[in-house]
């Protein structure tokens, strides 16, 4: 079974995190909410605090199979400056397992060479720092092992493509079915 693990930053965009949690949850695989501090207490964009499940000392990063940044400012600027967010990246892409992005995050991506000849997706106004990738315009953008996604309104969405990487489109559609979503 494959297990992912999400980086939350303070400043992150609440939904687009929460979301993949939640929905791969639902979907029966195993994620785990990673702070990139040294405590799990991570405040997000709009002042809503919560406790992620380690953080990133304490983080098996052996185990994962995946890894997801959720956008949100200045959350994504404290991914861009963190050294151990950016050699997790890298590695998980060097390695082909896949490496996951929404809303300004993906310009951490394009910052660390990782869109190099891939297609990509992000928030309306961060297109310049998709570094290397053919830039898109799509809700979700899978371009092998590498997911991105536009922003807060195609959460959802970006969840699903991941579920769908992960396991299949069975259970993308029950999921879509339990959500009653499109």
């Amino acid at each position: 079974m494959s297990k992912t693990g999400i980086f939350f930053a303070n400043g992150n965009e609440e939904i687009e995190g929460l979301t993949v949690v939640d929905i791969l949850r639902r979907a029966g695989l195993t994620i785990e909410s990673i702070s990139i501090y040294d405590e799990a207490i991570v405040t997000g964009s709009h002042n809503i605090t919560f406790q992620t499940d380690t953080t990133m000392a304490k983080a098996d990063f052996d185990s994962y199979d995946a890894i997801v940044l959720p956008g949100g400012m200045p959350g994504t600027l404290h991914f861009a400056e963190h050294e151990g967010v950016n050699s997790i990246l890298k590695k998980f892409a060097q390695e082909g397992k896949l490496v996951c992005a929404i809303c300004a995050a993906p310009s951490v991506l394009g910052a660390a060479g990782i869109l190099k000849g891939k297609k990509a997706v992000c928030h309306p106004g961060f297109e310049e720092k998709l570094t290397g990738a053919e830039v898109m315009y799509d809700s979700v953008v899978t371009d092998g092992n590498i997911i991105t996604s536009r922003g807060m309104g195609t959460a959802i969405d970006f969840a699903l493509a991941i579920v769908s990487y992960l396991k299949d489109e069975a259970t993308v559609a029950d999921l879509k079915a339990k959500l009653v979503y499109r």
